[in-house]
């Protein structure tokens, strides 16, 4: 590979990975808030009586809901909001 293609191609590299190397880590206060606002958001989780706990970047959810389908929901809510490496469901199933 010439220099005259290889100096812009590995600028552009460098370019396109600053934002992934500069980006900040997401704080456990943002990720709380978010995982509550998605859970109070969601038509099948909500009325369930979650708390919500994070501690470096791991969501634990406890409380109880009605149904298995809740439980589901509320831990594929979590896992889907940035910065959460990984969801501990301890929810339990209470029948109304």
């Amino acid at each position: 590979m010439s220099s005259k293609r290889f100096f812009p191609s590995l600028a552009l590299f460098f370019l396109l990975l600053m934002p992934v190397l500069g980006a900040k880590p997401v704080s456990d206060d943002f990720i709380n808030d978010t995982v509550r606002q998605h859970l109070a958001a969601d038509a099948i989780v909500k009325g369930g009586d979650i708390d919500v706990q994070v501690k470096d970047g791991i969501v634990t959810l406890k409380g109880a809901v009605h149904e298995q389908k809740q439980k589901d929901k509320a831990e594929r809510l979590a896992k889907k909001v940035a910065g959460v490496k990984s969801v501990v469901n301890n929810l339990k199933i209470e029948k109304p």
